[in-house]
């Protein structure tokens, strides 16, 4: 991500604006869709930013509590897999078909399942009426 201070050539407010890289810039410009946010202009552009500058110590304190966070969350995320792979059955790239299966099913299961889904079986299961549940997972060989 990067992010530029605009200026509208027509009004000559200045206001910033994020992009996902320099290219994905220049090439919205060309597309003409990036327009000032004050007089919807098309005429913009670039202008000169200062580097944002953080002390050393902040940046170590910012870094270690970061890092903290961060591995309270994986062990969350970890006791989360471990539960559900003990009292879940694994249906693999097979999860939107088995969860219809269950869902359209007379039958009760006794047990729920988990598996891999694309974002869009997951959107269609959702427009069905499926409950469905999706969480971050880690691979076992991860830190």
């Amino acid at each position: 991500m990067i992010k530029y201070k605009l200026k509208c050539k027509d009004c000559l407010k200045c206001f910033d604006s994020w992009f996902s890289s320099s290219k994905e810039f220049d090439k919205l410009i060309k597309l003409s869709l990036v327009d000032c946010k004050y007089c919807n202009s098309l005429n913009i552009t670039k202008s000169l930013m200062s580097p944002n500058i953080i002390k050393k110590q902040n940046i170590n304190s910012d870094i270690i509590e970061n890092s903290k966070k961060l591995k309270v969350f994986k062990n969350k995320v970890k006791k989360y897999q471990k539960f559900i792979k003990k009292n879940l059955d694994y249906v693999g790239e097979d999860f939107a078909y088995e969860a219809r299966s269950i869902h359209y099913s007379s039958k009760e299961t006794s047990k729920g399942i988990y598996g891999k889904a694309t974002k869009d079986e997951i959107k269609e299961l959702n427009e069905e009426g499926i409950d469905i549940q999706t969480i971050p997972w880690l691979n076992e060989n991860e830190n």
